[in-house]
């Protein structure tokens, strides 16, 4: 498992925190994530195998930016 962190550009509360969350833990081989609106930034555990490229396409699909 490794820990990945993303910034996350056009979360604005605590409901856009779980958006994006629910969107990555959709992903096979994520175990955990921490999204925080405040600080714009996005943590999570993944199989090596997950690409930052992947979590940042389910992150555009939710509607948000996202770069790692």
């Amino acid at each position: 498992m490794e820990r990945k962190t993303l910034t996350v550009t056009g979360m604005s509360c605590d409901g856009c925190e779980r958006h994006v969350t629910s969107a990555l833990r959709a992903l096979e081989d994520v175990t955990r994530v921490e999204a925080d609106h405040e600080t714009d930034t996005v943590e999570v555990v993944a199989g090596e195998d997950v690409a930052d490229d992947e979590l940042a396409a389910a992150i555009r699909d939710a509607g948000y930016e996202a770069t790692a």
